[in-house]
């Protein structure tokens, strides 16, 4: 039954609460393994050392806890609405959620910065990033293996560094400005609507 199928799924996962630390930083495929190793170290190399080691590591330890955290819970809801047990049991696990989170904050810190090979500013990263991918999310079978993590990637990383993230050479928390605003990940048609939501 439906619930028996949650109740089990929660079993195996409370024991192990862990799972939601960890399984950031397992991947299920060598190239995984070398995106997640690249995208760390080009990301991290212009982060770091504008945030600060300190920051940067708690960065990714918040961003890679709730985005797996949000990820479960979107699994027991879609295997709720679509009733098909592979949702409570398919592998979800990658870094891809913090590197998502990390395009945020490129987008935060030069926003400007014209990347030369996709001739695109450094702003519309996170926003290409995730349209690409739920384009491709139609034509592959196991899009909820990635996308949810992506988008939770980015998202919680935009309201870790919108709202609570500790600047030492400011008395507040975040980055308040219009230029980092929810709807700045849109274009300038939906930025009214979207407006609204944060």
């Amino acid at each position: 039954s439906c619930f028996s199928s949650t109740f089990n799924l929660f079993c195996r996962t409370i024991p192990f609460g862990w799972n939601l630390i960890t399984a950031g930083y397992i991947e299920q495929s060598l190239h995984g393994v070398v995106v997640s190793v690249i995208g760390l170290l080009f990301m991290g190399k212009l982060l770091e050392p504008i945030w600060g080691s300190k920051e940067f590591l708690k960065f990714i330890f918040i961003v890679n806890f709730l985005t797996s955290v949000c990820v479960f819970t979107t699994a027991i809801a879609l295997y709720y609405i679509m009733r098909e047990e592979n949702y409570l049991y398919m592998p979800l696990s990658g870094f891809h959620g913090v590197l998502a989170g990390f395009l945020v904050g490129i987008k935060q810190i030069v926003p400007d910065q014209e990347l030369s090979l996709l001739k695109i500013k450094a702003k519309w990263l996170p926003s290409l990033m995730l349209l690409i991918s739920i384009a491709i999310s139609f034509f592959t079978p196991d899009s909820a293996t990635y996308l949810p993590t992506l988008i939770f990637g980015a998202y919680i990383g935009w309201i870790y560094l919108r709202y609570f993230q500790r600047k030492p050479e400011a008395k507040h928390r975040g980055d308040p400005s219009e230029d980092f605003a929810f709807s700045t990940f849109f274009p300038e048609f939906l930025r009214y609507y979207m407006a609204f939501f944060l």
